[in-house]
């Protein structure tokens, strides 16, 4: 039987397992889908049992294919999520989504009050709805009966984690991302409990991001087909991952992701902080930060802009290719067109819930091509804000190791480094996040074979185009000035 290990992220819209053997060689992948519902406007919600079964899955079809059980299974996970549990861990409402703003009322409260630069140094979460912080505030204000009966808040990890072991633990990464964490004494934070009027009792147990377990039930090892002394590491978050399995952990590199929203990230032994931009610190380990930005707006807008213009409500991969085939005969900077990508209002650096979408300077010439070449480059501004933030607060980033599905773009990725002006290195192709988390495992068990130098043999190098460069640097100056000056008619028509 095959000796390896099984990386498995639990994301927003699937559950994604990777096996590799212990020279970090792919072997095996399984990926099961799942919906998000919105019910009211804003609203983003999950059933976690279905998010649970599509765990198993992954797990089984690894383990059927393989032929056997890994020596080590270790998890990632999407941040920011809710579940309102009973002693049991029986769901007492479905599960609040990071991309929820139902709470941003609150948000901005806390933004605006006397503490709320001490919530975010001590927490390193930026104040704002995606955090459960203000979604546990909300319930206790607007569900009373919901938040009184309610034995813990949990997170979908919390929540997998108790299913195969009869336990309320959490990963000090995914606890960072709550605001009600303290990423220095590594601890609940007593303030921001007493804000969101919970008890430590209701919050899981913290541990290291190597923590690990065994020992199944015959029940439970039997469901995922496992033996029962296979090995458990609780792993970190997905963005934490995701610098690991992109081998962003020195000075001077950091990571981007584009997925279904966006990030950039450092790897530092200090947080970095700005309470103007918000830049998070979330924990990698005991004493490892993983800064940057996030962006509501990746992928998810170039969905949009695909079937908004060609009229069609499901995307085959023939519609992208034809995209990117179309936009390749565009010029930089959409001869002027420019797009604010705040579809679905914006995170880093801008932290805004009310903000919108906007093409502006539309002129005659302006075709379909153009407004979907003009979409894609306000993404890459919206990141390129991101990473001019960071560098304010940290040190000069030199190059990037980009990941996501958007790197089989050529179009795309020259696109994003002529706007950001730099080396961009595509040096792990669509699992980074699953691979970091079996990185964590690696080290976990002592085995230290993995996570130190990339095994990819297909990365590539981008450079920018100077020429592009510097029509993209006049547009980035309009693209930000656009904001600000729309910045109040936006929240008018938020309103409205």
């Amino acid at each position: 039987m095959q000796t390896y290990l099984l990386g498995i992220d639990i994301g927003t819209g699937s559950t994604k397992a990777v096996a590799v053997d212990l020279e970090g060689k792919p072997i095996a992948i399984s990926q099961h889908y799942y919906p998000a519902h919105s019910l009211q406007l804003g609203y983003s919600e999950q059933d976690p049992e279905i998010i649970f079964k599509a765990f198993v899955n992954c797990i089984t079809d690894v383990v059927q294919d393989i032929g056997g059980s890994p020596i080590a299974v270790s998890l990632s996970s999407a941040m920011h999520s809710v579940i309102p549990v009973d002693k049991a861990c029986k769901p007492l409402a479905p599960m609040i989504t990071w991309a929820d703003s139902r709470s941003e009322n609150v948000a901005e409260r806390i933004r605006n009050s006397a503490q709320g630069a001490d919530i975010y140094k001590t927490s390193g979460t930026p104040i704002h709805a995606m955090t459960p912080l203000c979604k546990i505030i909300w319930l206790k204000e607007n569900q009373p009966e919901l938040f009184a009966a309610t034995y813990k808040f949990i997170s979908i990890k919390e929540y997998i984690w108790y299913q195969l072991f009869n336990v309320f633990e959490v990963d000090y990464a995914i606890a960072s991302a709550t605001g009600l964490f303290d990423i220095i004494k590594l601890d609940w934070n007593p303030v921001a409990c007493q804000l969101a009027s919970v008890s430590m009792d209701q919050l899981s147990i913290p541990v290291n991001t190597t923590y690990k377990k065994s020992i199944l039930s015959e029940s439970t090892a039997q469901l995922l087909k496992l033996d029962v002394n296979t090995q458990f590491v609780i792993g970190a978050s997905d963005g934490c991952c995701a610098n690991l399995g992109s081998y962003v952990t020195e000075p001077g590199v950091a990571s981007l992701t584009i997925g279904t929203s966006g990030a950039v990230r450092i790897t530092s032994k200090r947080p970095v902080y700005d309470y103007h931009s918000m830049i998070f610190n979330y924990l990698l380990n005991a004493d490892t930060f993983v800064c940057g930005g996030a962006i509501n707006n990746g992928g998810i807008v170039l969905d949009w802009l695909l079937k908004t213009f060609s009229g069609k409500t499901s995307l085959a991969k023939t519609d992208y290719e034809l995209l990117f085939e179309d936009m390749a005969g565009i010029p930089a900077g959409s001869d002027g067109l420019i797009f604010l990508p705040y579809l679905y209002g914006e995170r880093a650096p801008i932290w805004d819930t009310k903000s919108c979408g906007t093409f502006f300077n539309i002129k005659p010439i302006h075709t379909q091509a153009h407004f979907l070449r003009a979409g894609l480059e306000g993404i890459c501004f919206a990141l390129n804000d991101v990473i001019q933030s960071v560098e304010r607060s940290s040190f000069p980033i030199e190059r990037i190791h980009i990941s996501g599905g958007f790197i089989n773009s050529a179009v795309w990725v020259q696109m994003l480094a002529d706007i950001t002006q730099k080396q961009l290195i595509t040096v792990q192709q669509e699992d980074a996040s699953a691979l970091g988390a079996i990185f964590l495992a690696d080290d976990a068990l002592g085995l230290n074979k993995l996570g130190k130098y990339p095994t990819d043999q297909n990365q590539l190098n981008i450079s920018p185009n100077n020429n592009n460069a510097v029509v993209y640097d006049a547009r980035f100056l309009i693209f930000k000035k656009l904001y600000q000056d729309l910045k109040e008619t936006m929240h008018l028509m938020h309103h409205i």
